[in-house]
């Protein structure tokens, strides 16, 4: 298989890599025309090329999930002050008492050798070729579980760190409201294939109130946790203070139908309920055999759930496939019955796309509709072995769909989005507006709540804002009232304000001649 970052070498330039469509480009102002020219001046030096991406305004990371985000250094950590141990043969961190098999993880403070095992077993750090990095990827999941079901809060502060110091504005990441309680919910209700009769089972009695209150109760905690570990509210808070975040509700896809459209709707009632939740996702592998015979079933569900609940956002892992991997006519439907059946807003993964029935006309419906595909391209790499020119990245692109670049799970992948700006821009040479209207798209088509700052459909048209803020971005003027009455009602319009602010102290750099490489912090202030 694939060896981690080295699978993407930042500088890697394939051959017969699709380049962009010529309708893709866009004049340039004089401000980005100077830093167009800069990156093109650095495009052969790597290093040159990281400083340049780790201080470009990144927008936000839209598909991130919480436990496979953290860097695996802070799970040991984590690990040992809770006196965990670990299981010598599958190193799978259990509860103590650390018996016959077992080690503590406290050991790896000490002892290199073993914390480099650990390394290797809950991460991809140093994955021999040849062997399954889809299974080794999702495997780790299991094998740190115990882990980080104990510090939501600790870690997305540990995260959200991460992500201000990449300089990002936003974050979505996914987590599994009241998990126990959900399963043995729907365990007593059982399965109805009524959908009618399934949703009023699970109202009766106010049980899904009750796992309702218990995922709020959940998020409170969390929340009181990341404050306490980000100092937020003191003199001196940490980075993550300042992130705007929103929590996603992951269900478990191969679970069984009861427990599937338990989650779904428990997800769903949260994200109309309460606005730290946005939106509903499926996770675990869609090539699974339960996944896979479930599938239609699934979209058939939260077809009924959308509504039920219009006012939730859905976001689905779709078209995470390839050749080989599962059977052809296997690879013909998903993202067809996401978006179709399903109504979602945005595809995490999209990599089977030209497989699918009739997928022009799909990615053609998917233009008109601005269903925006999230694009990790290290996780396609490691977890699906296809990246370069096998990759629909430049497909998605000629149809007008829009993109977002994501991490998906940077602690497991080792990688962060700079890498990922940075594999992009190097393997499909695209230029400085490119990059930078994919920073504006992945805040655009967030989950934020209020209007954008940008008019119609920015992917088709081009990112102009709307009558409010004409003329008056960061760089060019002050916001007139309007503007300021438009930033102060509406959170999407504030945080792509802030963005807009960053690229205009960004581009600032290159205003001299023979500009050097941008030093300094250009992200959120």
């Amino acid at each position: 298989m694939l060896s981690l970052v080295s699978a993407l070498p930042a500088a890697a330039q394939p051959t017969n890599t699709p380049q962009p469509p010529k309708s893709s480009a866009r004049p340039l102002d004089p401000a980005e025309a100077r830093t167009a020219a800069y990156l093109e001046s650095i495009r052969h030096d790597p290093a040159r090329l990281r400083a340049f991406f780790l201080r470009l305004p990144k927008g936000g990371d839209l598909h991130n999930h919480l436990s496979g985000a953290v860097p695996t250094e802070y799970l040991i950590k984590l690990a040992a002050e809770d006196g965990l141990c670990i299981d010598e043969k599958t190193m799978t961190a259990v509860a103590p008492p650390c018996g016959p098999g077992k080690r503590p993880a406290a050991d790896a403070r000490t002892d290199r050798a073993f914390r480099d095992a650990l390394l290797r077993a809950w991460s991809m750090q140093d994955f021999p070729p040849g062997q399954s990095g889809h299974d080794h990827f999702f495997d780790a999941f299991g094998k740190f579980g115990e882990v980080t079901w104990r510090h939501r809060g600790k870690l997305l502060a540990k995260v959200a760190d991460g992500i201000v110091g990449q300089n990002q504005f936003s974050l979505e990441t996914l987590v599994t409201p009241a998990s126990e309680e959900a399963k043995k919910v729907a365990d007593e209700v059982g399965w109805q294939a009524d959908f009618d009769r399934m949703h009023r089972a699970l109202v009766a009695g106010g049980k899904l109130d009750r796992l309702v209150a218990t995922a709020r109760k959940e998020a409170d905690d969390a929340d009181a946790e990341f404050r306490s570990a980000a100092r937020c509210g003191t003199a001196r808070p940490a980075p993550a203070c300042r992130l705007t975040v929103r929590w996603n509700s992951q269900v478990s896809r191969g679970s069984s139908p009861e427990r599937v459209f338990t989650q779904m709707e428990l997800g769903m009632r949260l994200a109309e309920r309460d606005p730290r939740f946005a939106a509903v996702n499926l996770v675990q592998p869609e090539d699974w055999d339960s996944s896979l015979a479930n599938y239609t079933l699934q979209m058939r569900m939260l077809a009924y759930l959308h509504r039920t609940y219009p006012r939730a956002h859905l976001t689905l892992h779709a078209g995470e496939l390839r050749p080989g991997l599962v059977k052809p006519e296997d690879l013909t439907f998903h993202i067809n019955q996401a978006v179709g059946v399903a109504h979602a807003e945005r595809i995490g993964h999209g990599v089977d796309l030209v497989h699918e029935d009739n997928w022009q006309q799909l990615a053609r419906t998917m233009a008109a509709r601005e269903v925006a595909v999230e694009v990790p391209f290290t996780s396609n790499a490691q977890i699906l072995g296809v990246k370069g020119a096998e990759h629909p990245f430049t497909v998605y692109r000629a149809y007008g769909v829009p993109i977002v670049l994501a991490t998906d799970d940077p602690g497991i992948s080792r990688i962060d989005i700079t890498h990922e700006y940075q594999y992009a821009a190097t393997t499909y040479r695209l230029g400085y507006g490119d990059v930078k209207d994919l920073a504006r798209a992945s805040l655009h088509y967030a989950f934020l709540p209020g209007r954008s700052l940008w008019q119609g459909n920015p992917t088709r048209d081009g990112y102009r804002p709307v009558a409010a803020c004409r003329g008056q971005l960061p760089g060019r003027g002050s916001p007139g009232a309007a503007c300021r009455s438009l930033l102060a009602a509406n959170r999407k319009a504030a945080v792509e304000w802030r963005q807009e602010v960053a690229f205009a102290s960004f581009e600032r750099r290159f205003a001299a001649r023979g500009a050097t490489a941008p030093t300094g912090e250009g992200g959120p202030r």
